[in-house]
């Protein structure tokens, strides 16, 4: 059982005791450490928060915990119930809050549940911000509300819709394209909100829809992420109903992937790839993902004129990065599409009508523009190093010794070589050194991870 506390919120596993897990105690500190700050940020005494929330089990506990603990704090509430991620990222602007809650463990199993925290704009706090936060619970640091002062709730469950009209009216979303397209489509929601937002954005595109595991009951009829080895059932779907692809996210529809006809993955390093393909043939412009993405999206912002940047891992690090070199669109490799033009947040539903847009532009099979990119295979593992190993010390080591190679050091160490790139990068929460390849067949994606394992341990040995 976990609790993990970072700059971006708190997430754990339902029960078990307090400081060790997410228990009812550890939603009322940290919503009181996020109530204390709202309230200082916006030097308002009685600040507007939003909070929506996915559909796993515990949700409407821990919504319920949070509220009326922000309530308490003398904080005013808009509930939107049942949401997305980036629905209630919109919303917070939209409502000129002050700032909002998710509660969503995104692609973590059914026991998982955390509190995501958002500024006035819709967007994840920064380093300084969420910091201030950890420090106010850590110290429980806090002072509630007299009676007179107490907060209020109001409820709007509208926001998904207005969400959906918001995709339907990005300028280069082709809407009637795709409704003259008469695609069919299956869908797997997961048995999250994503089962109430996906398909119906895509009936307000005119798309048909084979609903799969789309009842919102928290119950995930598989592990919610949104990979290969989880996804046997909308595969099989595809194919048996004759569809033109597959539609998957995870439960608080941030991440996306898509299925081809043939009822093969897609790639969901490639979602943020065909999105950007479809976007940079319309406005010129730059690119980022985080480090450890595909270089497929380097050769197409490249394709297009443009200039791609990586940023740290971390979506606050890929947006941070985003506004300094003015990315017309970017994201992370998981699946995450970030829009601009939308709001600066992951949205599996923009990157779902962006997707749309350019099979109808192309007109060509999910397959066929699977095959027309670059082709690229990663390999993800880790080294285990024992408790008190000087990892920071080994990444060096690590960096004197390809000093002579393309580096880059924003986020651990990544080395890119001519035709393959490795990522080492340290686990804030075990004594691990994660390592992400990426090569031209998975073989040498392997081949390369077990080479740096093997130097890493050699290294290691040398800090005993």
């Amino acid at each position: 059982m976990t609790l993990i506390k970072s700059i971006s919120g708190i997430r754990g596993t339902i029960g078990g005791r307090p400081s060790d897990n997410l228990t009812p105690l550890d939603a009322v500190k940290f919503a009181s450490a996020y109530g204390k700050w709202i309230k200082e940020a916006s030097g308002k005494k009685s600040p507007v928060v939003v909070i929506g929330r996915d559909a796993r089990i515990s949700g409407a506990m821990i919504q319920s915990l949070v509220q009326n603990t922000l309530i308490g704090m003398g904080c005013n509430v808009v509930d939107l119930g049942l949401s997305t991620t980036p629905t209630v990222e919109i919303a917070v602007p939209a409502e000129k809050a002050d700032g909002g809650i998710i509660l969503t463990a995104s692609h973590n199993p059914k026991q998982w549940n955390a509190l995501k925290l958002l500024n006035n704009k819709g967007e994840f706090l920064d380093g300084v911000e969420g910091q201030k936060i950890l420090d106010a619970a850590a110290a429980e640091d806090f002072e509630y509300a007299e009676v007179d002062d107490l907060g209020t709730v109001s409820e709007r469950d509208d926001y998904i819709d207005i969400h959906i009209q918001q995709v339907l009216d990005l300028k280069e979303v082709e809407v009637e394209a795709i409704k003259s397209a008469g695609f069919k489509v299956v869908v797997d929601g997961v048995n999250s909100t994503g089962g109430i937002a996906v398909p119906a954005l895509c009936k307000a595109l005119g798309v048909e829809v084979i609903e799969l595991y789309c009842d919102p009951t928290g119950h995930f009829p598989h592990n919610p992420e949104p990979l290969k080895e989880h996804l046997g059932d909308l595969c099989k779907a595809v194919v048996e109903h004759e569809a033109d692809f597959g539609i998957t996210v995870d439960p608080d529809v941030d991440r996306l992937a898509f299925i081809t006809e043939e009822g093969e993955m897609f790639g969901e390093e490639y979602t943020l790839v065909a999105c950007a393909d479809f976007i940079l043939s319309r406005v010129k412009g730059n690119t980022v993902s985080n480090l450890s993405s595909s270089r497929a999206l380097h050769d197409v912002t490249v394709k297009h004129g443009g200039t791609y940047t990586a940023a740290a891992v971390g979506e606050v690090n890929v947006v941070k990065k985003m506004k300094e070199v003015n990315a017309v669109i970017g994201g992370e490799g998981n699946g995450g599409i970030i829009y601009p033009d939308s709001h600066y947040g992951r949205d599996a539903l923009v990157g779902i009508a962006l997707f749309m847009s350019l099979l109808t532009e192309k007109k060509v099979k999910v397959s066929e523009l699977r095959a027309s990119y670059p082709s690229y295979f990663m390999g993800k593992k880790k080294v285990q190093l024992t408790p008190g190993m000087p990892v920071d010390a080994i990444l060096e080591d690590v960096k004197q010794q390809y000093l002579n190679e393309n580096l880059t050091t924003i986020d651990g160490v990544k080395i890119d070589f001519e035709n393959e790139w490795v990522h080492l990068r340290k686990s804030n929460t075990e004594p691990i050194i994660r390592i992400y390849t990426e090569a031209r067949s998975q073989e040498q994606a392997n081949q390369l991870a077990d080479r740096f394992i093997a130097e890493l341990e050699v290294i290691a040995q040398q800090h005993a």
